[in-house]
């Protein structure tokens, strides 16, 4: 269990009550460590291809008393680094007494089962914990994509979410198509529903060009070289047709497409591409809420990173009772607080009269229709999930150095999406106010939070087929 805090938070989630922020409790942990001293400990994920990063933490002291609070601080971290930075090897220098137990904790019969085997399918590795004498203070660079960012010629984006599929087609940067098609690919057996759905969309956009100069493709995943590794798009279909029909779907989708230059890439990556491009910087970490929490990161020199940003199962939420990720099994992750998920979750606490049985998109329309005609309940929930992504961008900010913060998807859109966003403006101000003066948090207009991803990932540098 998690101690409780020592110092309780200014705002509470009012149809959440219970929601125990991580920032706040990593911020209690930090106190503890300069009341009762400290020690400090460096975490180096690598991968296969010898890239590595590199946090910093500070642990109590390696005294029986401190053992479990220490386990519980350093798995929780762990956690995240996996999911954001990405890495199958895990070495901890400062903190020998715990690997163990984190081995256990992350071992294939482990309580984190799921995210070895994720980082297993990710890197095609298995994941290793191991203890490490020390590690030098510098981190690895970034690994952009391939070539510069293109505008010009005729170009088709696509986004592809576990609701909806998005497509657009621009001529020289110029958008001269946009749509938008219901689909539901998340437990589809047969991968040729979702090849399908792709190539049906890239129709209805190439009708609207004289040819056809690069594709650019966004997704929630994990994608290498255009080969998918990992993405809940496909989790429906069985692990024997995954490794055949669905790995190398977007090849043979360039291959339909007379070798057409392709790229595609998680769509939090575009997200954050799109903030970087419209706002002229880096630092720049773009989250998309929607069916889930997409997440992607532009680094302080304009770079897209080769980190993972799956932060849709990082924690933030500590407490004990968090609400379970159905497809992780973890308590607490952003996915149940920030995207459709969260806000058909708290559609009974809100009291509204609508049918969680029906689809969340469905949901989701339904409560911004009451939002729109002023419904009270509506708005609590709003605020609600503004209260804790508040709280939540602290902890971001531990792993992530943030300058923008640019935040798009279906659930930001209409009243309801602004309310959110000044209830976690607020949050921030007054609970973390340093913070808040060097984090700038945007969205852009209507269009492009429903399309803009689609958009951007027309201009990702790509590569020849």
């Amino acid at each position: 269990m998690f101690p409780p805090l020592e110092r309780s938070s200014i705002f509470v989630p009012e149809l959440d009550p219970e929601f125990r922020p991580a920032s706040l409790w990593c911020r209690d942990f930090d106190d503890r460590c300069r009341l009762h001293g400290s020690r400090d400990v460096a975490i180096r994920l690598t991968r296969p291809d010898g890239t590595f990063t590199t946090h910093r933490e500070t642990l109590l002291p390696p005294a029986p008393e401190w053992r479990e609070l220490n386990l519980r601080h350093l798995e929780r971290i762990i956690k995240f680094l996996l999911w954001a930075r990405g890495g199958n090897r895990v070495s901890i220098a400062g903190a020998p007494e715990l690997c163990e137990d984190l081995r256990q904790i992350y071992s294939k019969r482990g309580a984190r089962a799921f995210d070895a085997d994720f980082i297993r399918k990710v890197f095609s590795a298995e994941l290793v914990i191991e203890a490490a004498a020390s590690l030098p203070d510098h981190t690895d660079g970034p690994s952009g994509a391939s070539g510069a960012r293109g505008v010009e010629g005729c170009r088709i984006g696509f986004d592809l979410g576990g609701s909806d599929r998005k497509c657009a087609a621009l001529i020289d940067g110029k958008v001269v198509f946009s749509e938008e098609i219901a689909w539901d690919p998340y437990f589809e057996k047969d991968p040729a529903y979702h090849f399908d759905g792709i190539m049906d969309s890239l129709r209805r956009a190439a009708a609207h060009l004289p040819r056809i100069d690069a594709i650019g493709g966004s997704a929630a995943g994990v994608y290498v070289n255009n080969r998918v590794r990992v993405a809940s798009l496909f989790r429906g279909v069985p692990e024997e047709m995954f490794k055949s029909r669905v790995e190398e779907m977007f090849l043979d989708i360039a291959r339909e497409w007379n070798d057409v230059p392709l790229k595609v890439v998680n769509d939090g990556d575009v997200t954050a591409l799109a903030g970087s491009m419209s706002l002229g910087s880096g630092g720049v970490l773009g989250i998309a809420m929607g069916t889930s929490t997409a997440a992607g990161y532009v680094d302080a020199s304009g770079s897209v990173t080769n980190w993972l940003s799956e932060l849709a199962f990082v924690p933030v939420d500590y407490r004990d009772q968090a609400p379970a990720d159905e497809w992780s099994g973890d308590r607490g992750c952003s996915v149940q607080y920030f995207s459709q998920q969260g806000v058909s979750r708290l559609i009974p606490a809100a009291g509204l009269d609508i049918d969680t049985n029906q689809p969340q998109r469905e949901q989701l329309v339904e409560v911004q229709q009451a939002m729109a005609a002023g419904d009270e309940r509506a708005a609590a929930l709003y605020r609600t999930l503004g209260t804790c992504f508040g709280y939540a961008i602290p902890h971001y900010a531990r792993f992530y150095d943030i300058k923008h913060l640019l935040l798009l998807g279906r659930v930001l859109s209409g009243e309801g999406g602004e309310i959110l966003l000044d209830q976690a403006r607020t949050v921030l101000r007054e609970e973390f106010p340093t913070l808040s003066a060097g984090i700038e948090i945007s969205t852009p207009d209507e269009t492009m939070k429903r399309h803009g991803q689609a958009i951007a990932a027309a201009s990702l540098p790509v590569i020849p087929s």
